[in-house]
């Protein structure tokens, strides 16, 4: 899946390019609204992440040019802008979903993949595998010895943070920022709970994968060590 993402802020555009190309998307990133539309018209991409207050020309004019050119790529409007006739206009011109700043990146994520459904494409690859564990990319499933168990998203880009890289220690700001975004005010301890819930579910599995914690450190992923 291929992703344009129209944003001006460098620090959150870089920082949702990581997350994006961590799970596997390719992105192309424009700063600006000339940028972002002379992007849209010439190459082809799978959803569009537009932010409304762009320098050179806004994103409602991006938006309104990309679909008087006859161009049907989904796109989300991302606003900080809180007023209702911003967002009545962003839909009249043809947008097909908005979510205001700041949001969370699990919010994101799914309306991505909200809207790529509706088009019939698939979000990310099948699945990855480690151990005896097979991670379903687009289902978020989690195979193991004794079947299969639902992952919350939260669960999901932890442990598939951590299948992209078995046997690495992960420190825990990094895996903060990679799952919950470059500003979330996010303690270690809200992802301590989070590997408790995915270590119990690895046991319900009966897998011989574990998740094993480094102290002051993070956490790495072995096999039963």
């Amino acid at each position: 899946m291929k992703v344009l993402l129209i944003e001006d802020e460098r620090a959150l555009s870089d920082a949702l390019c990581t997350l994006m190309r961590k799970n596997k998307l390719t992105v192309e990133a424009a700063y600006d609204g000339v940028s972002g539309l002379d992007a849209a018209l010439t190459d082809r991409f799978d959803v569009i992440l537009l932010d409304i207050m762009l320098p050179r020309m806004n994103g409602l004019e991006v938006l309104k040019n990309i679909r008087a050119d006859g161009i049907a790529t989904p796109i989300l409007l991302l606003t900080a802008k809180g007023e209702v006739t911003d967002k009545v206009r962003g839909l009249d011109e043809g947008a097909d979903d908005y979510l205001p700043k700041p949001f969370a990146t699990e919010e994101l994520f799914a309306r991505i993949r909200a809207l790529t459904r509706r088009k019939g494409e698939p979000v990310l690859e099948p699945g990855i595998c480690y151990g005896d564990l097979t991670l379903d990319l687009g289902t978020l499933m989690l195979g193991g010895p004794k079947g299969e168990v639902q992952l919350t998203l939260k669960e999901f880009e932890i442990l598939k943070l951590m299948m992209d890289r078995p046997q690495q220690v992960m420190p825990k700001e990094e895996m903060i920022i990679s799952v919950w975004g470059y500003d979330a005010e996010v303690e270690h301890n809200t992802l301590e709970v989070y590997i408790s819930f995915l270590r119990k579910k690895l046991s319900f599995l009966e897998s011989k994968v574990s998740i094993n914690a480094l102290r002051g450190v993070g956490y790495r992923l072995g096999m039963g060590d």
